[in-house]
């Protein structure tokens, strides 16, 4: 069932997508251990992290110092742009220190 123009609606969208979604092979499970030494290489190149979807302060100074508690650090070098740790957002570019 399509609309005037013969395109298909919302709905034959939704039922073409679960058809074909049934038809898939069910995903492999995502490795994400190069993650952490990947996200460090590139931090200890630039001093800097563009954060990405999901992020958190604690979880980038876990990937980047090994210590989710290090998330102060970061903090505080990023006191300029930052005023509630919470509140990061994807795309935004931190500043790193260097580790201790």
């Amino acid at each position: 069932m399509g609309n005037q123009d013969n395109k298909p609606g919302l709905f034959d969208s939704r039922r073409v997508v679960r058809e074909q979604a049934a038809k898939m092979p069910p995903a492999a499970k995502a490795d994400f251990s190069g993650v952490s030494s990947q996200i460090s290489a590139t931090v200890d190149e630039t001093g800097a992290y563009m954060v990405a979807a999901g992020d958190s302060l604690s979880s980038i100074a876990r990937a980047v110092y090994g210590d989710a508690n290090a998330w102060e650090r970061i903090f505080a070098a990023n006191r300029d742009q930052l005023t509630d740790p919470d509140e990061i957002k994807p795309g935004q570019m931190l500043n790193i220190p260097p580790r201790p």
